[in-house]
Formats: C-alpha cells, sequence, structure tokens
C-alpha cells in the first residue's frame, strides 16, 4: 500500500530535479587560495613570532651549553660540569614544556582562525547561492560532478573583492 504511493513520487523526480540550479564548490583549492586563509595564516605567525623566537633562542642556548660540556668536560671541575649538567637539564626541560604549550596555543588559535575562515566562506556561498538562485550548492564531499558545475572560481572572486 506504502509502496503505491510512493511510486508516483519516484517517478517525478527527474522531472524535478532537471529544474534545480546546482552547484559545487571545491573546499580544497578554495581553502588554499582563498585571501582570507592566508592572511589568517600571516596574522597567526605575527602573533607567534615572539614565542617562536624566545624558542629558538632557547634551542641555541641548549646546544651552546651541550656543546660546551662536551668540549670542556675533561677540563671542569666536578663541581662545575654538575652545574652546567643542571643548568641544561633544566632549560631543557622548560624548553620542551615551552615547545608543548606553544604547539598547542598555536593549533588552538589555527583552529579558532581555520573555524572564523570557514563561516566566512560559508556566508560568501550562501550570499551568491541567495543572488543566483541556486537550488543546492555542494561544499564538500563530492565524488563526481559535471565540470560545468563547479561555481569555485566564482566564490574565490568575492572572497578577493572582499578581501581589499
Amino acid at each position: 500500500m506504502v509502496l503505491v504511493g510512493v511510486m508516483p513520487l519516484l517517478l517525478a523526480l527527474p522531472v524535478v530535479a532537471a529544474d534545480l540550479k546546482l552547484g559545487y564548490v571545491d573546499a580544497v583549492k578554495l581553502f588554499q587560495e582563498a585571501p582570507q586563509a592566508a592572511q589568517s595564516e600571516v596574522m597567526l605567525r605575527q602573533e607567534f613570532a615572539e614565542r617562536e623566537k624566545e624558542l629558538l633562542a632557547s634551542q641555541a642556548k641548549v646546544k651552546a651549553l651541550d656543546d660546551r660540556l662536551r668540549r670542556d668536560a675533561m677540563v671542569m671541575s666536578e663541581s662545575e660540569r654538575k652545574k652546567i649538567d643542571n643548568e641544561l637539564t633544566s632549560i631543557s626541560r622548560d624548553m620542551r614544556r615551552n615547545q608543548e604549550e606553544f604547539r598547542e596555543d598555536l593549533n588552538r588559535r589555527r583552529n579558532e582562525e581555520i573555524a572564523k575562515v570557514q563561516e566566512f566562506i560559508k556566508q560568501v556561498i550562501d550570499n551568491l547561492g541567495r543572488e543566483e538562485d541556486f537550488d543546492l550548492i555542494f561544499f564538500e564531499g563530492i565524488a563526481f560532478a559535471n565540470p560545468e558545475l563547479e561555481i569555485t572560481s566564482k566564490v574565490l572572486t568575492r572572497l578577493q573583492t572582499l578581501s581589499k
């Protein structure tokens, strides 16, 4: 009984689909070429530059102490060797902790920025869809699509215009 009611709907599906205006966006290409994503990356580099510089200085200090210890260990007194070894251990421990915090903070901020860019791109796609009367725009998860349906370049053009 239910099958009889569903059959006319299934037969009408190709007719309905023929009237749909469809499009898809290549998400990978969009994130690689969107100026907002590049701007976000530059901002993150600037935001974390000072901490990265401090980490590099710590690494250089660890290397210098380690080199000194290896080079001069034979001529150092036991107490001096022990002092440098303790300093090396302490700086190395702090450096590893700081590196871990740096990675965590950078990843957290990068995820926040990616979410902002994704939301902005979604708004641009929504606006494009409304303005050009699209019924459906696919953004991710496309196994195959006719290249004529791709609107990535339209979205990129809008993103580039909005970034100025």
